[in-house]
């Protein structure tokens, strides 16, 4: 299961080509880069944590790609993504924002039904990776 967050989520993963056709699209607009990973990407998890300090004064995308692929080897196995600030309305707004690294095994989530009195029924999001499961047997029953 793939997690899907961000622009070109649901496309394959994009080359260091393609990356770097981004990153000059992002700086073609005057926006700012930050490289950003995290080993939890639920949904609800919007703040991951920052490799380094926004990239405000780069305008080189090679410069932008070194930070990246040193975040790569920091973090070989947690999701990276870089994300562009638009700051021309005074203040820094997040415009763009894609994964460029994933890990190996991606553990997904599931919906979880919870019936409460009154015929009330609530869901939540669980991590597979809670269930201790292997992928490909995180659906069969407990029999």
């Amino acid at each position: 299961m793939r997690v899907t967050q961000g622009t070109f989520s649901f496309l394959p993963d994009l080359t260091d080509a393609q990356i770097v056709k981004q990153i000059d699209y992002c700086l073609g607009k005057g926006w700012a880069l930050a490289v950003e990973y995290t080993d939890d990407p639920h949904p609800r998890n919007t703040y991951w944590e920052m490799f380094g300090p926004p990239m405000f004064d780069l305008r080189d995308p090679a410069g932008i790609m070194i930070e990246l692929n040193n975040c790569r080897k920091t973090f070989p196995n947690y999701y990276i993504r870089l994300t562009a600030f638009d700051s021309s309305a005074g203040v820094e707004s997040l415009v763009m924002a894609f994964i460029v690294n994933r890990p190996d095994i991606e553990p997904g989530f599931r919906l979880v039904r919870h019936e409460e009195a009154g015929r009330t029924i609530r869901y939540s999001m669980e991590s597979y990776a809670v269930q201790a499961k292997p992928e490909g047997v995180r659906y069969q029953s407990e029999t």
